[in-house]
């Protein structure tokens, strides 16, 4: 059973990019690859229960169990050791990716407060796409009375584009909604 943002795909927005950009293989079209999912956890060394609440609030998101991210080196001034638990995050292929995006367009961004769409310069020169929200009550999986704090997440969109006007092409077309 494939998504409808994956047969909208396949159907309409491949053609477009196609036809737009001019390519000749149909290999060469832009694509999403995968999406992370990330949540920085500085509050995780003094609190133990941020990093549990956090990976249950990230698996309830995306349906995949996280992984704990740690520190890759100490940083005296932030008491910070080598091999601290510091985050969690989920790596996304396939259909949960498809699935993700697609509830990220139509469910969790028009529910942000104030939202006047996403920001079109956060790409990063070679066609992958980042986004942070502020909170992730903007999932309705999330139930309100059972997050004990707010926490920011980060979704990186990375995609086999060469460059950033394809990959916001590839984006748009898909029902992204950019500001401006």
């Amino acid at each position: 059973m494939t998504s409808a943002l994956r047969q909208r795909y396949l159907e309409e927005v491949a053609p477009a990019l196609q036809k737009e950009f001019g390519y000749v293989n149909p290999m060469q079209v832009p694509r999403l690859q995968k999406i992370v999912i990330n949540i920085g956890l500085g509050e995780a060394l003094q609190n133990a229960k941020a990093l549990d609440a956090a990976v249950g609030d990230l698996s309830q998101i995306t349906g995949q169990k996280p992984i704990v991210t740690r520190a890759k080196r100490s940083i005296a001034q932030f008491r910070l050791r080598t091999g601290n638990a510091i985050g969690v995050k989920v790596t996304l292929r396939g259909e949960r990716m498809w699935d993700f995006l697609e509830r990220l367009i139509r469910l969790s961004l028009p529910r942000i407060r104030d939202f006047r769409g996403v920001p079109s310069r956060s790409f990063d020169g070679r066609g992958n796409y980042s986004l942070g929200l502020r909170e992730q009550l903007a999932f309705p999986e999330i139930d309100y009375d059972k997050v004990d704090r707010l926490r920011g997440l980060e979704v990186s969109i990375v995609t086999s584009a060469k460059t950033d006007e394809e990959s916001k092409r590839l984006l748009a077309l898909l029902g992204m909604p950019f500001a401006g």
